[in-house]
């Protein structure tokens, strides 16, 4: 039954909450004769394989067009790219990736779309993880259907490649149910972070459309709508060709649905995500941002300046990538950091110091800091003003315990809360030592009413795909930096805000704990 007052995301999102009463019921047994496959095969179409250029040394492919062949190589490699296999004690091997899955489930899906370029031919391309691949599965002028879904997007308009990622939701809802819509879009925002940073390292500008004619871009790509469906669309402006990319926005709202009928478990996650999607028939408008506005601006203000409390500075110097050339070859250190990248499995209890607490941080939240380093100072995300942030310290050596509130524009901590919560956090996580052992505990929030009424119901999605890639973010920095970490979709939401002080406004979108990695 529709209630007057929520609309289907934030029922969504209420229903599917972890609750210490009900959480027993809602795990139920797996069913492992029907368990997914991570990846999608294709019977017929053209195979180009993309492992010959996986040679280190890119002056091998010095002349086109095999320097755009190992640029575009490296880019899906480091974005979605095998980077391990592990056997099982049941079942198949599982294959992981550049960028992490909840359950290892890999729900999404990466295709290439063609407008003509020097190395590929018009069409409709599949990115094949397994062999490190493309299948062309269809082989003609498509990207006029391309920008007719992205509403003309002015981004198609200068670039000739885009990438469209996808989700097969049984992937997750084998194993998460209902709530596993929540996983497959913070899984994509892991991807997209990915994408972001390859595509520096390799020469491209990548854009991100989140508002899309969600049927239009599944009948492009011939989808089963029932299983599979468009997620995100990424044009690559190769900006050694010269090509630019125009600052535009990249989120447009769907309808607010607050009249839906009573849905039982097992059919919700469909029919939000039909409910979230923009229809044929809506009007959209993609408008030109105000002149002399700049992209910081555009995040606003701090939301949280609490009275009375301590507040830590956490400017620092930012961590050293190394520079991009001007042909887009990548600095090592970032590359291998993200093909090595591991969601860790134990932590020590040991603390951090607080200036690597700052760097993580600095990395995460300041990517302006990097543009010398060749990296975009404001990369593309939906909308970062609806994301809070907040940090349960239990183990930063000059830093008191407790939970703090991350001002972004300030650049400063300010601490909510004097505690040690670590008993506490091994509850709210589902009794997951992670979370009593790590560091530093941080949340992603927002107020889901508040996104609801700018963008509609589809700002469900935006959020959890903004979470995602700056838990992205955090991860890689914290590899580079030798620290464990590891991202929790699954906690006790109600009681996360509760025991830790945040306001009630806030919805717990994702969980990043960080520590000493136990050996």
């Amino acid at each position: 039954m529709s209630n007057p007052q929520l609309s289907i995301a934030q029922h969504y999102h209420e229903r599917t909450k972890y609750d210490p009463e009900t959480i027993a019921s809602k795990n139920k047994r797996l069913d492992w004769d029907n368990q997914p496959i991570p990846f999608k095969e294709y019977k017929l179409g053209t195979t180009i394989d993309l492992k010959p250029y996986l040679k280190e040394d890119p002056q091998a492919f010095a002349q086109e067009p095999g320097k755009s062949w190992w640029r575009l190589s490296r880019l899906l490699l480091c974005s979605y790219g095998l980077t391990a296999k592990m056997a099982t004690m049941i079942g198949p091997p599982v294959y992981l990736r550049a960028a992490p899955s909840a359950g290892g489930l890999y729900p999404a899906e990466v295709y290439l779309i063609s407008r003509g370029t020097s190395i590929l031919a018009p069409g409709l391309y599949n990115y094949q993880c397994p062999s490190h691949s493309l299948v062309r599965f269809w082989d003609s002028e498509v990207w006029s259907g391309l920008q007719e879904a992205c509403l003309q997007h002015p981004s198609l308009e200068t670039t000739e490649l885009a990438i469209i990622t996808t989700a097969i939701f049984y992937r997750s809802a084998w194993r998460y149910e209902d709530r596993a819509y929540r996983r497959v879009f913070l899984d994509t925002g892991h991807l997209l972070g990915n994408i972001e940073l390859a595509g520096a390292l390799t020469g491209y500008r990548p854009s991100l459309i989140g508002g899309f004619v969600d049927q239009k871009v599944n009948d492009l790509l011939y989808l089963n709508p029932e299983q599979e469906g468009a997620i995100a669309v990424v044009p690559l402006a190769d900006q050694l060709q010269g090509q630019s990319s125009p600052s535009q926005p990249t989120a447009l709202p769907s309808a607010t649905q607050f009249d839906y009928p009573e849905l039982p478990d097992g059919e919700l996650l469909a029919y939000l995500h039909q409910a979230t999607q923009i229809e044929p028939t809506d009007k959209q408008e993609i408008e030109s941002p105000p002149s002399g506005e700049s992209e910081s601006e555009k995040v606003g203000e701090d939301k949280y300046n609490f009275p009375f409390c301590t507040k830590i500075s956490t400017t620092t110097s930012p961590i050293q990538w190394g520079s991009v050339t001007r042909e887009g070859y990548a600095p090592q250190a970032l590359e291998n950091t993200i093909l090595k990248r591991r969601s860790t499995r134990a932590y020590t209890g040991a603390p951090l110091s607080l200036d690597e607490l700052k760097l993580l941080l600095d990395f995460t939240y300041q990517p302006q800091h990097y543009s010398e380093q060749g990296f975009e100072p404001y990369p593309d995300y939906l909308d970062l003003s609806l994301i809070e942030t907040f940090v349960a310290i239990s183990g930063v050596m000059g830093l008191d315990e407790g939970c703090y509130y991350y001002a972004p524009k300030a650049q400063e901590l300010r601490q909510i809360r004097f505690k040690n919560f670590q008993r506490e956090l091994h509850y709210l996580c589902l009794g997951q030592e992670l979370g009593r052992d790590a560091s530093v505990v941080l949340f992603h929030t927002a107020d889901l009413k508040k996104a609801v009424a700018k963008y509609g119901d589809r700002a469900y999605r935006y959020l959890h795909l903004d979470a995602g890639h700056l838990g992205q973010r955090l991860n890689l920095a914290a590899i580079y930096l030798r620290l464990g970490v590891s991202g929790i979709g699954g906690f006790f939401d109600q009681q996360v805000n509760e025991v830790l002080g945040i306001p009630p406004d806030e919805a717990v979108l994702y969980i990043t704990t960080l520590g000493r990695p136990r050996s």
